[in-house]
């Protein structure tokens, strides 16, 4: 069997010698140019890419979210470095300043990494030999502690993702939601709701269909900022490339299924445009809360 280059240096001579026979010669069709092998050039350095949206939804009169994106890039011949954090976090509803706990907490915690991290990027002789699990968990101890000195009573829930490279370290706590989107179609859930109604799925007491629509489906036994003592769940992970990470409030994921989740961002052109896509069909489905959603991709 020929090969395709075979087959169309046969085409061309056959097309020279009907030229000077006077014929006239048609041009590749669609499915010929699809078939010439492309070669895709390697993105370097590698980097992240990122888009991120909020609406107040279609119920609420003010934003109890608030998120935090931050991506750097560092690229040359003696190295090639890549880190972001991003951070969720939705103030508890019918609290005393839920929206003053969220933004206190991704600050908080925001502020801490970047100082953290801020001697490790611009020196290049500094190493970072505290391990992330551990950076990522003082990290929430910081957001707490801020969140009970700035709004006492208040809570929220915080969802944070440090990229570094190809690892991905998630620190958790609350009903907010990371995801992992794989272009082979899976949707994987990467944190674990702390709410009541999860809890009473996982006893066998409830079933997943009665979940969304449970009287206490908004209630939460593990929360920012309610209590002296937090233990938030902080894991690592690959991070899904090729792929996608997304975080989110209840507000999106209650609304959106997996599947639309999958497709409005795989399919979109780009990841601001998913983020959007997603926010309106929050809204299309009732908007009764917050939505707030922020998308990663690694590229290179």
């Amino acid at each position: 069997m020929k090969s395709f280059w075979q087959t169309l240096i046969g085409r061309k001579s056959s097309r020279a010698e009907a030229k000077r026979a006077g014929a006239t010669t048609a041009p590749l069709s669609e499915q010929e140019k699809k078939s010439i092998p492309q070669k895709s050039p390697l993105l370097a350095p590698q980097q992240l890419i990122v888009g991120c949206g909020q609406s107040v939804g279609k119920q609420r009169d003010h934003n109890e979210d608030s998120i935090f994106t931050f991506t750097t890039t560092v690229g040359g011949e003696a190295s090639n470095q890549t880190m972001g954090f991003y951070i969720l976090a939705d103030g508890m509803g019918g609290h005393q300043y839920g929206e003053v706990a969220s933004n206190v907490a991704v600050r908080s915690m925001a502020g801490y990494l970047v100082r953290k991290f801020h001697p490790y990027l611009v020196n290049s002789s500094e190493t970072l030999d505290e391990p992330m699990q551990d950076i990522m968990r003082e990290a929430m101890h910081e957001a707490q502690r801020a969140v009970i000195k700035a709004a006492p009573g208040s809570g929220t829930t915080l969802t944070a993702a440090l990229v570094l490279g190809s690892h991905l370290t998630i620190a958790h706590v609350g009903d907010s939601r990371a995801y992992a989107i794989r272009l082979d179609g899976r949707v994987d859930i990467l944190t674990r709701d702390h709410s009541l109604v999860k809890r009473l799925e996982e006893l066998g007491q409830i079933s997943s269909a009665e979940v969304s629509n449970h009287p206490q489906r908004n209630v939460l036994y593990r929360a920012l900022g309610q209590g002296d003592i937090l233990d938030p769940d902080v894991y690592t992970a690959p991070f899904p490339n090729p792929g996608f990470l997304v975080l989110c409030s209840d507000g999106l994921w209650g609304l959106v299924t997996e599947k639309e989740l999958f497709h409005m961002v795989v399919e979109a052109p780009t990841l601001q445009t998913a983020c959007q896509n997603l926010i309106t069909a929050a809204n299309a489905a009732g908007g009764p809360d917050n939505i707030s959603v922020i998308i990663v991709q690694s590229m290179g």
